[in-house]
């Protein structure tokens, strides 16, 4: 069951949903909109060849204010927002309708799982052909929250828990299972 905003509004007064500044004018009537950080990485691409999935990527870490995003290119981003779930609640990273009608699509790799806390890392990419300026605070994407049907058994405490800043992808730490079947 997606979240209402009387219900999210419920859940901030009693900290059962943390979310860390946060203004009333963010809640809408079902997500709360997200904005913009001032910490950002990128790929560093004039320092390595090629990006593989069992090693850590090399990025160019920066802060800004402000932030152009060139054609065609993909930046990763914080929110200025810091999150904690509950174990009973998930929450899904929807790009602004506003902005993705401007070619700037926003993800973070599906949704956000119960009992995760911390800044939210976002995957930004420009698909027009000019570029794209941001500035930090902007209302840039949207965090739809929804009730399981009961409490996580193991809620999240992974590689990104208690992230600050962008956090550049950890695949490179995934324990991968090669299981191969006898046929």
């Amino acid at each position: 069951m997606i979240l209402s905003d009387e219900t999210i509004q419920t859940m901030i007064e009693k900290n059962e949903l943390q979310i860390d500044p946060i203004e009333p004018r963010q809640i809408q009537p079902a997500s709360v909109d997200i904005r913009l950080g001032t910490h950002f990485l990128k790929i560093d691409e004039n320092a390595i060849e090629s990006i593989a999935l069992d090693e850590p990527a090399k990025y160019v870490e920066f802060e800004s204010e402000e932030v152009i995003i060139p054609p065609h290119s993909f930046l990763l981003a914080t929110t200025k927002e810091y999150i904690a779930l509950p174990d009973q609640v998930t929450a899904f990273v929807e790009g602004r309708s506003s902005i993705g009608r401007m070619g700037l699509f926003i993800q973070n790799a599906g949704w956000v799982d119960p009992g995760f806390e911390g800044e939210i890392t976002l995957e930004l990419y420009n698909a027009n052909r000019l570029p794209i300026r941001l500035k930090a605070g902007r209302r840039i994407a949207q965090l739809v929250f929804a009730f399981m049907d009961k409490k996580a058994k193991t809620p999240y405490q992974g590689k990104y828990q208690g992230q600050r800043n962008a956090v550049g992808s950890q695949v490179y730490l995934d324990q991968e299972t090669n299981q191969h079947s006898s046929s």
